[in-house]
């Protein structure tokens, strides 16, 4: 019984903001924009009162062991991420949505074909967003022949995870619990960073900052949880390896991409020669996969090239050099380096390139 109640009072709790928050986006948003909020917004309160706690969850026969033994590691991680990182503590991922084990959100990306630039879209309180998110594929699909109709390159991408910035609270998915251990702890390290420092406008920032402590943060945790020698321990290194390859790899193509688009020559000729540069890419990275010592990056060759795909992936990988550097000149202390990037986001407008200078 009181775990009932408990269970009623943190639906309405996390269902009231939605409330409050719908209406007042929609006063500020007109057209279709309108009508993507109110998808988002059914999409969220669908997942979020579909959620259980997630001691309720470990209690009953919906999860298998090795299910549960994974969801059971999560609370274990957001401590580590909080105590030893300097992570935001929150209520996120106490509670778990069990009624599919598909991703609950499929995100649309565009960019002009003869720049590496994303399409960005405004929303109160997060700013500009180089994506959008569908819980629906059908609306994903209808959106991506939009952008197509308007010549830009597109791109439909499944989100393995999502963080609402500590507005609402977000649970543990499925898809999460029955991936690798790894991939979990980077995971939920990497969203917690979206709650700890997040900076309006600045993508590359982000979801960069977010891919270092996630990556970083895990071999850490593995160290401490499982011992130095433990496969997982040796995973979390390996991950971090083909990380800074890959990084370097899209780093470099699309700088050569920056020159072409930035020639003087007609938006023909640059599309045509763009096509000789992927080709060159997927030679490249053929040669690179010899180097690589995870499955990570695989998969890089089976999609289509275009900018919105490029651009999507340099938005997680392409400056990892950087903030591995800023991490090295912060003592290789997550927690130092968090506090030395939030004084500096008071102080510049674009921390990105504050850091590359």
């Amino acid at each position: 019984m009181h775990a009932k109640i408990m269970k009623h009072t943190t639906q309405l709790k996390r269902a009231l903001p939605w409330a409050v928050l719908v209406p007042a986006v929609m006063l500020m948003l007109s057209g279709c924009r309108v009508a993507y909020v109110l998808h988002a917004a059914a999409g969220q309160l669908r997942l979020l009162n579909g959620s259980v706690p997630v001691e309720q969850a470990l209690k009953e026969d919906s999860l298998t062991p090795s299910q549960k033994e994974q969801l059971s590691l999560v609370a274990t991680i957001k401590a580590f991420g909080e105590s030893e990182l300097g992570l935001k503590k929150t209520a996120n991922y106490e509670t778990v949505y069990l009624r599919s084990n598909q991703s609950p959100i499929y995100v649309v990306s565009a960019a002009p074909k003869d720049q590496l630039r994303l399409t960005t879209w405004w929303f109160p309180v997060v700013g500009r967003m180089p994506y959008l998110g569908f819980f629906d594929l059908d609306r994903a699909k209808a959106e991506k022949k939009k952008l197509v109709e308007k010549d830009l390159d597109v791109l439909i991408g499944r989100a393995e995870a999502y963080s609402t910035l500590g507005w609402f609270q977000d649970p543990v998915t499925l898809n999460l619990i029955e991936g690798s251990t790894l991939g979990l702890v980077e995971t939920v390290l990497h969203e917690m960073t979206h709650t700890t420092l997040y900076v309006k406008d600045q993508g590359e920032f982000n979801e960069g900052l977010a891919v270092l402590v996630g990556k970083r943060g895990a071999l850490l945790f593995m160290e401490k949880t499982y011992g130095p020698t433990h496969p997982l321990t040796v995973e979390a290194a390996k991950s971090i390896h083909d990380e800074a390859l890959f990084s370097s790899f899209v780093a470099s193509l699309l700088e050569e991409l920056e020159r072409l688009y930035n020639s003087p020559i007609t938006y023909e000729q640059k599309l045509a020669e763009r096509e000789e540069v992927f080709e060159g890419a997927l030679r490249q990275f053929e040669v690179l996969k010899s180097r690589l010592k995870t499955t990570r990056f695989l998969g890089f060759d089976k999609q289509p090239m275009n900018n919105a795909y490029l651009m999507s992936i340099g938005l997680y990988h392409r400056h990892y050099r950087t903030f591995e550097t800023v991490l090295e000149k912060n003592d290789d202390s997550i927690k130092s380096m968090l506090a030395f990037l939030k004084d500096i986001a008071k102080e510049d407008s674009n921390v990105l390139e504050r850091l590359r200078e």
